[in-house]
C-alpha cells in the first residue's frame, strides 16, 4: 500500500551498513563453528569455539581438504547463547516462516531452532559436572520447543507503533536490539554475549507472542487489519508456577495486543494490556482440579500494586483495569483484597471497574459484554488510539490503555478484549471515512469472519504459551456463539491443562527460568544438582504410586473371584483394597510432594 511505504519511509530510516544478516551458512568443522551470512560478499565470519564458545570474526574461511570435511547447512538467525558449568550452547534458526508484513517488512515465525553445544571441554571434567551439565542441558532442549516466537530483520516488532513513530532520527539510526523495549525482547539475557562482542549484525530481536493479518473488502476499499501481541519476559512461565505479581510489580502473563488498522490512506493503532492481578498470591498445584489461591504478605499487596499500576501510568498514560473474576469463593477474595488496593491507587488516571464476567454472562451469554462497554466507553472514547495520515502526520495518539485481568487472562479476558477491539475498529472505519454511523462489521460476512478467526487464533496463541493448551470459550470469538463443539473442547483442554500443570510444567517453568536470565548459573551455587528432588520428594513418584493403586484393584478383584475357595482369598482381597485405599489417602493429602515443581526457583512458601 502507498500509504503504508510513505509512512515507513517516516518511521524507518535504516543504516543500510549495519542491516541484520538473513542467511547465513553455518560451518561446522571440529573444533569450530563458522558463520557465513550469505546476503552479500562477506568481508568477514563469525567464528565460535567449539570448546568453550569464545568468539571472533576472521577474514577467511579454512581451507576444507580432505583431512577436513565440515557440516555444512543454512540457518536464519543466530537467537544467543547461554553458558553452563563448562559448556556454552548456541540457540540457531534452522527454519522460519514468513507470516505477512508489518509496516511493508516481512514478519517471520521461529518454524525450528536448533541449540549447538560449544561443549568439547566437557571431556577433561569431572563426573559431577558432566550430570549437572546433561540435566542442564535437558532444560535447554525444553526451551527449544518454546512457541510463538516471531522476529524481523527490518523493524522491531517489541515496539507498538505510537512508540515507533516517536523515536527520534538517533534512535532510528541504532541497532535493532538497542531500539527494542526490553520487557518484549524474549532473547535479551541471551544475546549478551554477542553484545560484549559488539555483533550488531547477528543480533536478532526476538519477540514471543502472536502475529495474525487480513485483509477484507468492505465496497471499494481495502480493509487491513493486523494484530500483534508481545508477550513480557519479566515474570514469564507457566499457568499455575506464574502468578500475581513479584515485590517489583511485574505480573504473570503481562501481555500487550496492538491492533493494527491500515485503510484510506490512514494508519490506526490501538493498544490494549492483559495481566495477572497485581498482588503476591499463588496457586500451587497439588493434583486437586481447582487448588486454593493463596495470598502471601496481604500487607505488601497495596504496595506492589501501585509499583504496577505506576509503572503502567509512566508507559501508557491513563489506565482502566478492568476486573473480570467472580465476586464469590476464592477469587472472590483474591478481587476484593484487588479492590482494596485500588482504593488507595485510584485517581484522575487510573480508575478500576469490576466485572463479575461469570455472573453476567453466563456459560453462553457472552452478549452482555455490552453492559461492560457501556462502563467503560466514554474512557475509550477519550483516550482513543493513534492515528497517522498517508504521510506520516500525526493526527492525535492513544493516551491511556485498558488493562483487563481475569484469573489467567486468557479465556475471559481474551473474549473481552476482541469485544473492545471490534468496538474501537468500527470507530475507526467511521473516522476514516468507510463505514457509516449505522454500519457494523458483522453486516460485512467475510470482515467479519476474518476478525473473529483473528482475535480467536491470538486468544489460542497466548493460552498455549501459558497453559499448554488453546483458550476456552474460543468458540465464542471465533464464531460470534457457544456451540456443542466447543463446549467439548474446553472439557477435553481443561483435562490437558489439568494434567500439564500438575506433571510437565515444572520443568517448563525451569526452562523459561534459564534462558531468560532469571536463574543465572553459577559455580558459586555449588555443584549440587539443582534440578533433582531432594530428601523424601526424591523417593516419590506419582506412576509408582498410581501402578501400587491399580495393582491393588486388579489383585482385590482377582481376590474376590477366588473367596468361594476359602476365607484366606477374601481377606487378600481386603488386604489389596486397603493397601490402595492408604496409597490414594496418602497420594491425596501430600498432593504437592507427587507433582512437576519447577526446581530453580523457589515458591515464596
Amino acid at each position: 500500500m502507498q500509504a503504508e511505504c510513505i509512512v515507513m519511509n517516516e518511521m524507518e530510516k535504516t543504516n543500510t551498513d549495519k542491516k541484520l544478516y538473513t542467511r547465513m551458512r553455518l560451518w561446522e568443522f571440529a573444533d569450530k563453528y563458522i558463520f557465513e551470512p550469505l546476503d552479500t560478499i562477506a568481508d568477514s565470519y563469525l567464528s565460535i569455539s567449539r570448546a568453550d564458545g569464545s568468539m571472533s570474526l576472521i577474514e577467511e574461511l579454512p581451507q576444507c581438504g580432505h583431512m577436513q570435511s565440515p557440516k555444512v547447512r543454512l540457518v536464519f538467525g543466530v537467537i544467543g547463547m547461554l553458558k553452563l558449568i563448562a559448556g556454552v550452547y548456541l540457540f540457531v534458526i534452522t527454519s522460519r516462516e514468513c507470516v505477512g508484513t508489518h509496516m511493508g517488512h516481512p514478519i517471520y515465525k521461529v518454524s525450528s531452532l536448533e541449540i549447538v553445544p560449544c561443549n568439547l571441554s566437557l571431556d577433561s571434567s569431572s563426573v559431577e559436572q558432566n550430570k549437572i551439565e546433561a540435566e542442564f542441558s535437558a532444560l535447554l532442549n525444553a526451551a527449544g520447543k518454546t512457541h510463538g516466537l516471531y522476529f524481523s530483520y527490518d523493524i522491531n516488532l517489541t515496539l507498538s507503533l505510537q512508540r515507533l513513530h516517536a523515536l527520534g532520527d538517533e534512535s532510528k539510526l541504532l541497532p535493532l536490539w538497542r531500539q527494542a523495549d526490553p520487557r518484549f525482547l524474549w532473547n535479551g539475557y541471551l544475546l549478551e554475549a554477542l553484545i560484549d562482542n559488539k555483533l550488531d549484525q547477528y543480533l536478532l530481536p526476538i519477540m514471543q507472542g502472536s502475529y495474525h493479518h487480513f485483509e477484507a473488502a468492505v465496497g471499494t476499499n481495502i480493509i487491513d487489519v493486523s494484530l500483534i501481541a508481545r508477550r513480557c519476559t519479566r515474570r514469564t512461565g507457566t499457568r499455575m508456577w506464574r502468578r500475581g505479581a513479584d515485590f517489583d510489580g511485574y505480573v504473570a502473563n503481562f501481555v500487550e495486543t496492538e491492533q493494527i488498522l491500515q485503510a484510506n490512506g490512514f494508519i490506526a493503532s490501538f493498544l490494549q494490556v492483559r495481566g495477572s492481578i497485581p498482588l503476591l498470591w499463588e496457586q500451587i498445584v497439588d493434583l486437586t482440579y481447582k487448588p486454593p489461591f493463596q495470598i502471601v504478605q496481604p500487607d505488601e499487596g497495596p504496595h506492589v500494586a501501585q509499583r504496577h499500576f505506576l509503572d503502567l501510568s509512566k508507559r501508557y498514560n491513563s489506565i482502566l483495569a478492568v476486573d473480570l473474576v467472580n465476586k464469590h469463593g476464592g477469587e472472590g477474595r483474591l478481587s476484593e483484597h484487588f479492590s482494596n488496593a485500588m482504593q488507595t491507587i485510584i485517581n484522575d488516571s487510573i480508575r478500576y471497574v469490576h466485572f463479575d464476567f461469570h455472573t453476567i454472562c453466563g456459560h453462553i451469554h457472552f452478549e452482555r459484554l455490552s453492559l461492560l462497554y457501556d462502563k467503560i466507553e466514554d474512557f475509550l472514547m477519550d483516550h482513543r488510539y493513534l492515528l497517522l495520515y498517508a504521510k506520516g502526520e500525526k493526527v492525535h495518539d492513544q493516551t491511556g490503555v485498558v488493562r483487563t485481568n481475569c484469573i489467567d487472562c486468557l479465556d475471559r479476558t481474551n473474549v473481552t478484549q476482541s469485544m473492545i477491539g471490534r468496538n474501537m475498529l468500527e470507530g475507526q472505519l467511521k473516522k476514516i471515512g468507510i463505514f457509516s454511523d449505522d454500519d457494523a462489521i458483522s453486516e460485512y460476512s467475510i470482515f467479519d469472519s476474518c476478525f473473529k478467526k483473528m482475535w480467536a487464533d491470538l486468544g489460542d496463541d497466548i493460552s498455549i504459551q501459558y497453559a499448554g493448551t488453546p483458550a476456552l470459550k474460543g468458540d465464542f470469538v471465533r464464531y460470534g456463539k457457544r456451540t456443542v463443539d466447543g463446549i467439548l473442547k474446553d472439557g477435553i483442554n481443561a483435562l490437558v491443562r489439568y494434567y500439564l500443570n500438575n506433571f510437565a510444567d515444572g520443568v517448563k517453568q525451569d526452562a523459561a527460568d534459564l534462558v531468560q536470565g532469571h536463574y543465572i548459573f553459577s559455580t558459586t551455587r555449588g555443584l549440587s544438582s539443582t534440578t533433582q528432588p531432594v530428601g523424601v520428594e526424591a523417593f516419590v513418584s506419582m506412576r509408582v504410586a498410581s501402578g501400587v493403586v491399580f495393582s491393588g484393584v486388579m489383585f482385590a478383584m482377582f481376590s474376590l473371584r477366588q473367596g468361594q475357595y476359602g476365607l484366606l482369598h477374601t481377606l487378600y482381597a481386603l488386604f489389596w483394597v486397603g493397601l490402595s485405599l492408604t496409597v490414594a489417602y496418602v497420594v491425596k493429602a501430600n498432593g504437592r510432594m507427587f507433582t512437576n515443581k519447577p526446581r530453580l526457583l523457589k515458591s515464596r512458601h
